[in-house]
């Protein structure tokens, strides 16, 4: 089954085109540490799933690219087009000469209607060329203007005109020091919008992925393109192809089913972080040998201590006994110090992938006292390597990861919103004074169902 991608705004489009480049370049990459006919199983797995056929051999990204501003994109198309292994679609995207100037409210209010015939025209036109629908994965920003605007917009016409459709958002969590004043109400806006249209939102923190780059990439000066390598790295590791069960040599069919299935048991919870093991640079990784108990080892510390990379976790974080409440889950004025799950999917890829032992993601004390393990926690496997590395595993979680950040950009955005800051860029373009104060009542509801996960 296929999945299209909407690629809004600048940040939407840089990052779909390093994951649709990411997908090509594993998909093709010789030393998968299998057999020939497996590779060539995988391969045709992921073009299904995101790129389609053209008469002269060159595959075609299934992905419709939306901005107001025409650089990135021209930048985007010409990029793929060089690259000579894949393309975008000639006629794959809609782009203006005015963009959104960072306001929410001109990507939603005006951009959205006034282009809303032609864009939801394109993505009919990709839906039409796929032979099953699995969903759609939109990718964008909630800091700016057009990505979060216009993407909350376009996510709420995806749930209106394929309601039987699953939707998965991207989102890049902004910076915490500010790259626009405004941001705070951009990002609370864009996520109460989505928490009624999408069916799950997969959230990357900047600052979470900048330090990757940092401290496990050894890069020195770290760009945009750094940063989205790095992320479309993460989400292939969860998009990939995977076996769908045990035991089984056939690959899924309905990937984002099947996350939604095992990560989104309740419409309250629907936020998701991805976290990587090994991340590391080419020189690093000639001198590394890997075994699957020592990546488990860290990658169950990494989720229950919510570190982001396993460089720095802290290991005196332990599991609460059952039954006693941790520290911290008292209020979110104490530090968290346990990050309890609601569901967590474990996808390992490589060599001697089904040696691995995952019963220690199966202890009870990792989940909220409502759901048994067997429902909460997931494993999908392949022996087919991923990208560079023999092996790999990436953790898809829902958990209280985003608590504290969460809380931290509606309490901004309250504070600025108490003494009438920017409200007028708002109200000019309809965005009323209500339309926040629904934002905040909603996320502080989901701030609250996911501190009583711990209970």
């Amino acid at each position: 089954m296929s999945i299209v991608t909407v690629q809004l705004g600048q940040c939407g489009n840089q990052i779909g085109f390093e994951v649709f480049d990411a997908l090509f370049s594993d998909s093709h990459c010789p030393q998968g540490l299998c057999s020939k006919r497996e590779n060539e199983a995988y391969q045709a797995s992921c073009k299904e799933r995101f790129f389609s056929e053209e008469e002269n051999g060159v595959p075609i990204a299934r992905a419709v690219l939306v901005d107001m501003e025409p650089k990135v994109i021209n930048q985007t198309l010409s990029k793929a087009a060089h690259s000579g292994r894949w393309k975008y679609g000639q006629h794959s995207c809609f782009c203006q000469k005015q963009g959104s100037g960072n306001n929410w409210a001109y990507g939603y209010s005006v951009h959205g209607p006034r282009h809303e015939e032609s864009i939801m025209n394109l993505i009919q036109k990709e839906v039409e060329k796929c032979d099953s629908l699995n969903g759609f994965f939109i990718i964008m920003s909630m800091a700016g203007g057009t990505g979060s605007g216009l993407g909350a917009f376009v996510t709420q016409n995806l749930q209106d005109q394929y309601s039987n459709s699953l939707k998965m958002n991207q989102i890049i969590w902004p910076y915490g020091t500010g790259e626009v004043i405004v941001q705070n109400y951009n990002s609370i806006l864009t996520l109460s919008h989505l928490y009624r249209s999408s069916d799950a939102l997969l959230i990357h923190e900047n600052d979470a992925v900048h330090k990757i780059c940092a401290k496990l990439m050894n890069i020195k000066q770290i760009s945009f393109r750094d940063i989205n390598q790095v992320l479309a790295h993460q989400l292939g590791s969860v998009f990939q192809p995977t076996y769908s069960g045990e035991g089984s040599f056939h690959y899924r069919r309905n990937p984002l089913g099947d996350l939604m299935e095992n990560l989104v048991p309740h419409p309250e919870f629907k936020m998701l972080g991805v976290r990587n093991i090994p991340q590391m640079s080419e020189n690093s990784l000639a001198y590394s040998t890997f075994t699957w108990a020592g990546l488990l080892k860290h990658l169950r510390q990494m989720l229950i201590s919510n570190a982001k990379m396993e460089e720095g976790i802290d290991w005196q974080v332990r599991p609460p006994l059952s039954g006693l409440p941790t520290l911290g889950k008292m209020s979110l004025n104490k530090e968290f110090h346990f990050n309890t799950s609601i569901a967590n999917l474990v996808i390992l890829r490589g060599k001697d992938v089904h040696s691995a032992e995952l019963g220690a993601f199966k202890d009870p004390a990792l989940y909220t006292s409502w759901l048994e393990p067997v429902h909460a926690f997931s494993v999908w496997k392949t022996q087919r390597a991923f990208s560079k590395y023999e092996k790999s595993a990436a953790l898809v979680s829902n958990s209280q990861f985003l608590v504290k950040p969460l809380d931290m950009i509606v309490g901004k955005a309250w504070n600025m919103f108490a003494s009438k800051a920017y409200i007028h860029q708002y109200t000019k373009f309809g965005i009323e004074e209500e339309d926040f104060l629904d934002s905040f009542t909603l996320l502080e509801q989901v701030i609250a169902s996911y501190c009583n996960l711990g209970f």
